[in-house]
C-alpha cells in the first residue's frame, strides 16, 4: 500500500514522463507547485518505489521512469478522467456530421478520428469480428465437374456459391470433406477458419482424400470468400515518430505486425466489455511489450458489436485515450443502433 506522498510521486514522474520521453529526477517533481517537501525527501521515496518495482533507472547517474508495474499501479489507482476537451467533442462532432449509410463508414471514419486526435495507431474492429460463426456447411452435386456450397452462419445468413469440382475427385471424396468440415469447423469464428483449415483439417483431410491440396484451395476461398475481417488500421507511421521507436528494427516489427490482419486479431482475442489496459509485457506478442493497447467495446443492448483500440508507446497518454475512447464507444453506438435496431 502506498502512502499518499508515494502515490502522488509516482503520478508525478509518470506524468512527467509521459511529456519528455525523459528520466524524471528529484528536483524536477520538487519545483511543482503543488510539492511541499524537500528533493532528498523526494529521493528517499523515489528509491522506496524503486525497491517495490514501481520506477526504473535506466543509468546510474538517471532520473527514474515507470515500470510496467509502475504503470499498471498508475492506471488502476491514480489516473482520473478529466472527460473529453471541448475541441475534441468539437471535432468528433463535426467528423461524423457527415451522413454515414453503412455501419463501414462509421468506424472507419473512427478510426481516423481517432489516430488524429492521440497521435498514436487506432485499430478499429467491426461488427460481429469475433460472434460470427459457421454453423454448417454443404455442398450439392450439380454435375460431375461443378457443385453448390451452402454456407449458413450462426446469425441465420445463408450464401450459395458455385464451385468447381477438380478432376479425379470423386463427390464420395466431397461428401467426406463435408463431414469433416462440419466437425472441425462447425462453430468456428471466420476469422480463424483460414488457420484451421491448413492445421486440423489439412492433417485430417490427408489421411482419407487424394488431391488434398487442391480441395483445401477450393474450400479456402469458398468459404472464406468476403468473410475476411473488417479491420480499419490509421496511423501506423504515428510509431515512427515516438522516440522509443527509432530503431529501425523495432519499428519494422510493429509496422510488419499492423500489416497482417491474422496477427491483429489475436490482440483483440477475448476482450472484455469495457474498457480494458494492456501494458507491455501483458500484451500476448512480444513484438509490442513496449507497447500498451488500449481497447472499448462498443454495444447496443447490451450486445458487444466490435472493439476500437489504441495502440502507443507504454508511455502513452492514458487519461487523455481512456476518456476518448470512452466517448467515442459510445458515440458509435448510437450511430451503428439504426442498423441493429
Amino acid at each position: 500500500m502506498l502512502s499518499e506522498r508515494q502515490r502522488m510521486i509516482l503520478s508525478a514522474i509518470v506524468d512527467d514522463y509521459i511529456r519528455s520521453a525523459e528520466p524524471v529526477g528529484s528536483r524536477s517533481i520538487s519545483k511543482r507547485g503543488d510539492v511541499t517537501f524537500s528533493p532528498a525527501t523526494i529521493r528517499n521515496e523515489m528509491a522506496d518505489l524503486e525497491e517495490m518495482g514501481l520506477l526504473e533507472q535506466p543509468h546510474t547517474s538517471a532520473g527514474r521512469i515507470p515500470s510496467i508495474k509502475g504503470y499498471r499501479y498508475y492506471v488502476d489507482n491514480l489516473v482520473t478522467l478529466d472527460g473529453v476537451h471541448d475541441q475534441d467533442v468539437r471535432k468528433i462532432r463535426t467528423f461524423f456530421a457527415e451522413k454515414m449509410n453503412h455501419w463501414e463508414g462509421v468506424i472507419g471514419h473512427a478510426s481516423t478520428i481517432l489516430s488524429q486526435l492521440t497521435n498514436y495507431t487506432s485499430i478499429v474492429l467491426g461488427p460481429e469480428m469475433f460472434s460470427t460463426t459457421l454453423k454448417h456447411f454443404q455442398l450439392v452435386p450439380i454435375n460431375d465437374a461443378s457443385a453448390v456450397a451452402i454456407i449458413v452462419t450462426n446469425t441465420g445468413h445463408v450464401e450459395h456459391r458455385t464451385i468447381a469440382v477438380p478432376d479425379g475427385i470423386s463427390m464420395d471424396d466431397m461428401n467426406k470433406v463435408v463431414n469433416l468440415l462440419n466437425d472441425k469447423l462447425a462453430g468456428v469464428p471466420f476469422y480463424r477458419i483460414k488457420s484451421v483449415l491448413h492445421s486440423e483439417v489439412a492433417n485430417e483431410l490427408s489421411r482419407y482424400v487424394d488431391h488434398c491440396e487442391d480441395i483445401l484451395s477450393i474450400l479456402e476461398n469458398t468459404i472464406t470468400e468476403e468473410q475476411e475481417p473488417k479491420v480499419f488500421l490509421s496511423g501506423a507511421s504515428n510509431m515512427l515518430t515516438q522516440p522509443e521507436f527509432k530503431d529501425v528494427d523495432k519499428a519494422k516489427n510493429i509496422l510488419g505486425i499492423l500489416e497482417e490482419t491474422q496477427i491483429l486479431m489475436r490482440l483483440f482475442e477475448s476482450t472484455p466489455e469495457g474498457i480494458q489496459v494492456k501494458i507491455g509485457t501483458e500484451n500476448t506478442l512480444a513484438a509490442i511489450n513496449q507497447c500498451s493497447l488500449i481497447t472499448a467495446t462498443y454495444t447496443i443492448d447490451g450486445q458487444s458489436l466490435g472493439t476500437i483500440g489504441i495502440l502507443g508507446p507504454t508511455r502513452m497518454e492514458y487519461r487523455k485515450v481512456i476518456s476518448l475512447l470512452d466517448y467515442l464507444s459510445k458515440d458509435i453506438a448510437l450511430l451503428m443502433s439504426r442498423w441493429y435496431k
